[in-house]
């Protein structure tokens, strides 16, 4: 490799951080696009997702963690109890309070939404060059460092 090929491929941070941004986002984006058929809110299965990894939260913890407003977490919560995702039982220790978590049928439901996205991943990363997916598999996991730093 040339002095001037290797040259060509550095790229300044500020430069990189927008192209890797929008790259991440429009990939994020079409992801959740590939989903079984059905009427979760991309919403919904984001604070499904939530107690999934969680375990259980407070709707107040949930609403934190989501980013959003407590009576809009009361609304998404409430779609997501009707349908049997949800469960709510009594705080421990304080009476006011309620605990949330994923039911069994709310976990199955997440769990055909991820087999979808990944098959629909899976699916493209077969389509490119052994190299390409060895280069992405790197990039994954300097991406998981980024995200825990």
């Amino acid at each position: 490799m040339t002095e001037r090929t290797v040259t060509a491929k550095r790229v300044p941070p500020a430069q990189l951080a927008p192209q890797l941004r929008d790259a991440i986002t429009r990939l994020n984006r079409r992801v959740r696009q590939a989903r079984p058929v059905g009427d979760l809110t991309v919403t919904q299965l984001s604070a499904l997702t939530s107690l999934k990894l969680a375990g259980a939260l407070t709707p107040r913890e949930l609403a934190d963690v989501e980013r959003v407003q407590p009576p809009t977490m009361t609304k998404i919560v409430a779609k997501l109890e009707e349908r049997g995702l949800v469960q709510r039982t009594p705080h421990p220790t304080d009476g006011r309070q309620v605990i949330l978590a994923a039911t069994e049928g709310g976990l199955a439901v997440l769990e055909q939404f991820e087999r979808a996205r990944n098959e629909w991943l899976a699916s493209r990363l077969a389509a490119l060059t052994e190299d390409e997916r060895d280069a992405l598999r790197r990039a994954a996991e300097i991406l998981q460092q980024l995200a825990r730093a």
